[in-house]
C-alpha cells in the first residue's frame, strides 16, 4: 500500500450505523481517534468487526479486515458494488414484511445458519435484538431472536449504504486472521485492534475462539518495526466499582486511557431491556506510542 503520511484530520461524532452492533465503538470512536497519532502512514482494522471507528475516521488509506467471512462479504460488497448491498435489505425486508414478523424473521435465521453469507447477516443485524450477534456454544448457531422495534425502511437503509461508502472509500477489505493482517502493517503505519473482549461472554460473535494472550506477540511485532498500535480492551463495569483485571505485558503499553463507553447493551439484552442505571462500563485504550 501507498506509505505517504498524511496529518490527521480532527474527528467528529458519526452515529448513522450501517450494521447494529453489540459492542460498536461507533458512539465514542472520536474519543479513540482523539487519542491516535497526529500523523501516519496506512490505518489497518484487524478486527473489523461494524466498522465503526473506520467510519468516523474516515482514513484515505486503510485496510479492514476479519475472519468472519459473511462479515467481510458485505464491507467488499459495500466497496465494489453498494446497490447489491441495497437489494439485499430490500429483498429481505420486503419478505419479512409479508407475513408474520417472527416466523420471517427466523426463516432468514434458518437459512443463514444452513448457509452462512452476507446478504443474510446483513439483514440479522439490523432486525435482531439490540444487534447483539450471538451463536450457541453447542452448535455455533447464530441465536438472537428478533428485535423489539421495525427494521429501518429500505430507503433510510439506502441512504445509510451512500453515506458509508462515500466514508469508507479509501479502505479495502479482506478476510484475514488477525496475524496475518498486522503482518501487513508497514513502519508508520497505525494498528487499531479492538478484539473480543475477555469479560464478555463467550457467546458473542468472534470470542469462541480468540485468546488475548496471543494478541500480545503480534502487538510487540509491530511496534519493533515502527507500527503504532492502540488497543481497546476491557475498563472497568459496574458504573466503575469492578475493575476487569488484565495481566498487560511488562513495556508494552507505555500510556493508558480510559473511554467511557455508557451502558452495557450486553447486560440489558441479558437483563430483559431493563435501563441499566448501575452498568456503565469504560474501555482501557492501551497504546504503544
Amino acid at each position: 500500500m501507498d506509505q505517504r503520511v498524511e496529518p490527521l484530520r480532527p474527528a467528529a461524532p458519526f452515529k448513522s450505523q450501517l450494521l447494529k452492533w453489540v459492542g460498536s465503538k461507533q458512539k465514542f470512536a472520536h474519543e479513540i481517534i482523539a487519542r491516535f497519532p497526529r500523523q501516519f502512514g496506512t490505518y489497518h482494522e484487524p478486527f473489523l468487526g461494524s466498522a465503526g471507528v473506520m467510519a468516523v475516521l474516515a482514513p484515505p488509506r486503510a485496510l479492514g479486515s476479519d475472519i468472519f467471512a459473511p462479515l467481510v462479504e458485505i464491507w467488499q460488497a459495500l466497496r465494489c458494488d453498494p446497490g447489491l448491498v441495497k437489494d439485499w435489505y430490500a429483498e429481505r425486508l420486503a419478505f419479512y414484511r409479508a407475513g408474520d414478523r417472527v416466523e420471517r424473521y427466523e426463516a432468514v435465521k434458518a437459512r443463514y445458519n444452513a448457509a452462512p453469507n452476507g446478504a443474510d447477516f446483513l439483514f440479522l443485524c439490523r432486525a435482531c435484538y439490540g444487534g447483539v450477534v450471538r451463536f450457541r456454544r453447542r452448535d455455533g448457531l447464530m441465536s438472537t431472536p428478533i428485535g423489539a422495534h421495525e427494521p429501518m425502511p429500505a430507503r433510510s437503509f439506502a441512504r445509510r449504504v451512500d453515506l458509508w461508502t462515500a466514508r469508507l472509500a479509501g479502505a479495502e477489505f479482506a478476510r484475514l486472521d488477525y496475524r496475518e493482517a498486522m503482518a501487513r502493517a508497514r513502519p508508520g503505519d497505525l494498528v487499531y485492534c479492538d478484539p473480543p473482549y475477555s469479560f464478555s461472554q463467550t457467546i458473542l460473535y468472534g470470542a469462541q475462539s480468540f485468546r488475548l494472550e496471543d494478541l500480545w506477540a503480534e502487538i510487540e511485532a509491530c511496534k519493533a518495526r515502527g507500527v503504532s498500535v492502540a488497543l481497546s480492551i476491557d475498563g472497568s463495569k459496574k458504573s466503575g466499582d469492578a475493575e476487569c483485571p488484565i495481566a498487560f505485558p511488562q513495556g508494552l503499553f507505555p500510556r493508558e486511557e480510559r473511554v467511557n463507553l455508557g451502558r452495557s447493551m450486553l447486560r440489558r439484552f441479558q437483563m430483559g431491556g431493563q435501563t441499566l442505571e448501575g452498568e456503565l462500563v469504560s474501555d482501557r485504550l492501551m497504546l504503544t506510542y
